[in-house]
């Protein structure tokens, strides 16, 4: 089995699972580290292993939880990246001005 290759630019690799039980790598983008459910997960990991851990960032919790927090997460970003499109394409519609004479 040889070493396990470099996340991409823009990601990161974490291992997920509890101590004793099954763990599994997974790469996320780094943008995961903004959003306050990956930052709990990060906290968690803080409290039981500190901040010197070697290779891969260890997320002490089920695989099963981290799968539903990380579908919460992406639909998060999916939403944010739907509204910002929207008022991208709404900033760039063209106005239409009337001009109004007043009556006297």
């Amino acid at each position: 089995m040889g070493a396990l290759k470099l996340p991409p630019k823009g990601w990161l690799a974490i291992r997920v699972g509890e101590e004793g039980k099954e763990q599994r790598r997974f790469l996320v983008p780094v943008r995961y580290l903004s959003h306050p459910l990956f930052i709990e997960l990060l906290k968690e990991s803080e409290e039981v292993y500190g901040f010197q851990q070697k290779g891969a960032i260890r997320i002490p919790c089920e695989i099963e939880y981290f799968l539903h927090v990380k579908e919460v997460i992406d639909r998060d970003n999916s939403c944010k990246a739907s509204e910002t499109a929207s008022a991208a394409h709404y900033l760039h519609r063209p106005i239409d001005l009337v001009c109004f004479r007043a009556i006297s």
